[in-house]
């Protein structure tokens, strides 16, 4: 455990249809607090422009990911539009043994793997303000067929129909707001008594002394 922390890093996995601003809202929240790291995912599909090996994802090519597969390595994995993602489970446990706190984007079949092998993490689910505006994001991307789109918008459906299982929802309207209330749900997190109890235990030695 961190001398610096006092306690085990939290994961915070965070899902959400595609074009409820997930990533955005991701990358502001590590912004915000600078001692929260992204996750960074292990995936086969092919870089987009402008996206960087290790730093966006780790991109690997079908057979290696199989192999870590195999080699229980993973920690979830899932196939989404035809393309594998996958975490690795020992950088979630180097985080929670140092004291880092992890910010993990991944989408409902891995954050439902999650949530059965490791019930330390908070989940939460981005939701659009509804479907019409969810339809309206992914075309202004103006990147996708009109098929990947119909697909996407089928997809979200079902995603949203799971989302009651997560530990919080947050509604992605106005984006500033969706961001507060995020980065509320991680102090709050962070100072649950549960996750501090060597700051209590070092509270009482010191009554002792």
């Amino acid at each position: 455990m961190s001398k610096s922390a006092g306690r085990e890093g939290v994961l915070f996995v965070v899902s959400a249809p595609s074009g409820a601003g997930k990533t955005s809202l991701c990358r502001e929240l590590i912004d915000r607090f600078s001692d929260l790291r992204q996750s960074i995912s292990f995936t086969t599909r092919q870089k987009r422009y402008g996206e960087q090996d290790s730093v966006d994802y780790h991109f690997v090519s079908q057979p290696v990911f199989q192999g870590m597969v195999d080699e229980g390595q993973l920690a979830e994995w899932a196939e989404v539009h035809g393309n594998m993602y996958g975490t690795s489970l020992e950088v979630l446990r180097q985080g929670a043994a140092e004291g880092i706190d992890l910010l993990l984007d991944i989408d409902c079949q891995g954050a439902a793997q999650l949530k059965k092998n490791y019930r330390q993490g908070v989940f939460i689910f981005i939701l659009p303000p509804d479907l019409q505006e969810l339809e309206k994001r992914l075309r202004g991307r103006d990147t996708d067929s009109e098929e990947v789109i119909r697909r996407r918008l089928q997809n979200a459906e079902q995603e949203i129909s799971q989302a009651g299982w997560y530990d919080y929802l947050v509604v992605n309207d106005d984006f500033q707001i969706a961001l507060e209330q995020l980065s509320a749900i991680v102090t709050a997190e962070r100072n649950r008594a549960s996750r501090n109890k060597a700051l209590l235990d070092s509270f009482l030695a010191m009554e002792n002394e």
